[in-house]
């Protein structure tokens, strides 16, 4: 699940890269308004982590500008200006969630999983699909009640399937998913992890959309 992090501040935004990336998601991080501005107008992201107060341009007139364009991509707010009437305005703006500096990394992700759990139409943290059970906040599956142990790469692609079931997720989305581990994503790196799911969750688990990629049918 890719999300753009929008933050100046070196040290929040290196913590947070980290802590998300740990969490399996893949994380574009820009430093100022109008480079935000390019990811959003030209990649497509699962959640919005903002800071109003950026260099270039504000937050605010991002968060703004997004919600007059109809874009409804889930927004979590991040920012020094603490007081109720900041608050008030940065969610009037259509701010989504919105957490006041400092915060525990804990929180943020939480809120992270709340809001893409909300934007999917989801409201268990347990995706149930047959005989396989997907805890994606403590990232554990199980099939026929037993754990099964996955790789970061194996786990990317099986979230990124089970939460848009019936929906065909391309070769490109996919590898979308893929880009928050630092070795790199080769040409055929999907064929070879959708197989190995296949092996240790069932061969009909995953089925190939021809010219397309892959999907998981809703049971």
């Amino acid at each position: 699940m890719r999300i753009l992090l929008v933050e100046d501040d070196d040290l929040i935004g290196s913590g947070l890269e980290m802590s998300l990336i740990q969490a399996g998601y893949s994380v574009d991080w820009k430093r100022d308004g109008y480079d935000a501005s390019m990811a959003l107008a030209t990649d497509n992201y699962a959640l919005l982590i903002l800071d109003l107060g950026l260099p270039g341009r504000s937050g605010t007139d991002l968060l703004r500008s997004l919600r007059e364009e109809g874009d409804d991509i889930p927004v979590l707010v991040l920012t020094a200006r603490g007081t109720v009437a900041d608050r008030v305005r940065g969610l009037d703006a259509g701010a989504d969630d919105y957490l006041a500096k400092p915060f525990e990394l804990t929180e943020v992700l939480a809120r992270c999983r709340a809001l893409v759990r909300r934007s999917q139409g989801r409201i268990q943290e347990t995706i149930v699909w047959r005989d396989i059970e997907v805890d994606v906040t403590a990232r554990v599956v199980t099939r026929h009640t037993e754990a099964v142990a996955l790789t970061g790469k194996e786990w990317a692609i099986l979230t990124q399937l089970v939460t848009h079931q019936g929906v065909p997720q391309t070769r490109t989305r996919l590898q979308d998913r893929l880009y928050g581990w630092n070795d790199g994503v080769e040409s055929n790196t999907i064929e070879v992890h959708v197989s190995s799911l296949r092996k240790k969750l069932g061969a009909d688990l995953i089925r190939t959309v021809r010219g397309v990629g892959y999907v998981i049918e809703k049971p």
